[in-house]
């Protein structure tokens, strides 16, 4: 064989393994590290009439816990149960999908169970929560009940007026928009004063309806992706309704809207630079001086 073609064959070869070696790291990353890798990220968001009361709220927001799936069994959800419940956010917000309804290699978990281990949760402070597609897909008003067994309040197109330290708000829940109702107008009715509104859903597309009336809307559904990749995107986001909102914050006619990127996996047991996250939300008014607050 001529130098030139031992030197192709030779570059063939490693080429390769090198690809081989790179795709072994992909695999190991993506479905062993990082779904097993819980992380939390601070956001700080200046909100339109928000009152100086309420300054320097501070809410953790998660969703798409899907216990049971890869890397997201029991014992991995009751160290996210006890980081939440040690935080000082006077508040946990929950967007739906605690349940799996099919993940490769993943268990099911039911709701019970999930709700169980909340309770060590729900005994330190206050749990909002809606619905998901996979609760609903599962049994919905089983998993209702049992969220509000373990003390969390459940809030499917319905709001609660809360009191979270000096602050007075209220909380406002919208339904899934595939599997429940989603009345937009039925949750906002029985607000009856100019006290400011957080509203949780599931499936960010329903912001679209969502009134100015809601000082920050906060979705999950879409998990990020579960992949992206530096300059290449997130590959995962092929439908509309997550290529809309992806993951982070959106600004639209003045109401904001945040999507966190969940905790599980769903359909491929894969996360790649998209890690399991609590969200920790801080919430201001909007000036120059009101920010210190969400520093």
């Amino acid at each position: 064989m001529s130098a030139p073609r031992r030197w192709w064959a030779w570059r063939r070869r490693w080429s390769a393994r090198i690809l081989a070696l790179l795709v072994l790291s992909f695999a190991v990353w993506g479905c062993v590290i990082e779904p097993g890798s819980l992380t939390q990220r601070d956001y700080a968001f200046a909100l339109p009439n928000w009152p100086r009361e309420c300054d320097g709220l501070r809410v953790d927001l998660v969703s798409d816990l899907h216990v049971g799936s890869p890397r997201n069994g029991v014992a991995q959800f009751d160290r996210l149960v006890a980081r939440l419940a040690a935080s000082d956010a006077q508040a946990v917000l929950m967007a739906g999908d605690y349940v799996i309804l099919s993940v490769f290699l993943g268990t099911y978990i039911p709701a019970e169970t999930v709700a169980e281990h909340l309770k060590p949760l729900t005994a330190r402070k206050p749990v909002y929560a809606v619905l998901g597609n996979h609760d609903w897909w599962k049994d919905g008003a089983r998993v209702r009940r049992a969220l509000e067994s373990a003390g969390v309040v459940v809030l499917e197109d319905q709001a609660r007026e809360v009191q979270l330290g000096p602050c007075r708000l209220w909380m406002v829940g919208v339904g899934d928009l595939l599997e429940a109702p989603h009345d937009v107008a039925r949750a906002f009715s029985a607000i009856h004063d100019q006290a400011p509104a957080l509203a949780i859903t599931h499936n960010p597309l329903v912001f679209r309806r969502m009134p100015a009336r809601a000082s920050l809307v906060m979705a999950g559904h879409t998990h990020g992706g579960q992949i992206a990749f530096p300059l290449l995107g997130r590959p995962g986001l092929w439908k509309e309704a997550d290529g809309a909102y992806p993951v982070g914050h959106f600004v639209e006619g003045g109401r904001q809207l945040f999507v966190t990127q969940g905790i599980g996996t769903s359909i491929l047991p894969i996360r790649f630079g998209v890690p399991p996250e609590i969200s920790r939300l801080h919430l201001c008014g909007q000036g120059r001086d009101r920010d210190r607050a969400c520093r």
